[in-house]
């Protein structure tokens, strides 16, 4: 991971997308910082995409997408987005997503065995907000379980056949063939005139976790807050670049030299 100091201004003015990642990336020890969100407004003012994609769940992406300076949210690792059109909540779903009734029944199952696997790990809280996924919470809340046991957490529910993916704060499963990734360019595609095979330069992504690494291995230009430093052994695609400061206040560094490099 290279310093984001070291990304040429000429790369930074070409960039027209800015996906980004929620938590431990724009927020610190669970707080969304003034900082970071006043970034959002400048990234808006400047007529950029600015884009969260997140592992939280569908009931905060509603008030995400209705009141936050944004183009829309990818919500629940890539289920859906929500976007607001002209005063009007829309939902777009990954073609993958499963029906969620029946897929609820068949987590809520996997989650009940995992329960029992392992001492002290919990469904997290945001859970009944949730359509698609389930979060097992290892480190948003009191007692703080470790990586060790979240690596731990993650092989049981892909033994289960099920997607699994560690974030700062949960393991987030899924079924379903899809994930941050496909639903983002997905969105960017048929919102935002976006084309995959000649506009990767032009997004840059910011996130903190191992569950984004599949944007971290698709963008040229991805990058992480310097809090993702302590999940580099369980990546194998890192970010290209990586910020000095950590959690919201590397979020704003980027966003500040973004703004810098486009007035140039």
């Amino acid at each position: 991971m290279k310093p984001f100091a070291a990304l040429p201004a000429a790369s930074l003015a070409g960039i027209r997308f800015v996906l980004f990642d929620i938590d431990d990336t724009i927020t610190e020890d669970g707080l969304l910082l003034s900082e970071s969100f006043d970034a959002l407004w400048e990234l808006r003012a400047a007529g950029l995409v600015a884009i969260p994609v997140t592992g939280r769940p569908a009931g905060w992406c509603d008030l995400i997408a209705r009141q936050w300076p944004v183009s829309g949210v990818v919500g629940e690792n890539g289920a859906f987005v929500f976007y607001n059109e002209h005063g009007k909540l829309e939902r777009l779903y990954h073609p993958c997503a499963p029906e969620p009734q029946a897929n609820a029944i068949r987590l809520q199952a996997m989650a009940a065995r995992a329960l029992r696997r392992f001492a002290g790990l919990r469904i997290a809280k945001d859970q009944p907000y949730r359509l698609f996924d389930i979060a097992l919470d290892f480190a948003e809340e009191p007692p703080h379980l470790g990586l060790d046991v979240a690596r731990a957490v993650k092989a049981f529910c892909e033994a289960e056949g099920a997607v699994a993916k560690v974030s700062s704060i949960h393991v987030n499963s899924w079924y379903g063939n899809y994930d941050k990734l496909s639903m983002a360019e997905y969105y960017l595609s048929s919102r935002h005139g976006y084309d995959p095979k000649n506009d990767e330069s032009a997004v840059l992504y910011l996130g903190d976790s191992p569950n984004d690494e599949p944007m971290f291995g698709r963008f040229s230009h991805s990058c992480g807050v310097a809090n993702v430093r302590q999940y580099a052994d369980l990546m194998l695609q890192p970010p290209k670049y990586v910020t000095e400061k950590a959690c919201g206040h590397g979020f704003a560094e980027a966003c500040q030299r973004l703004l810098q490099a486009r007035k140039k």
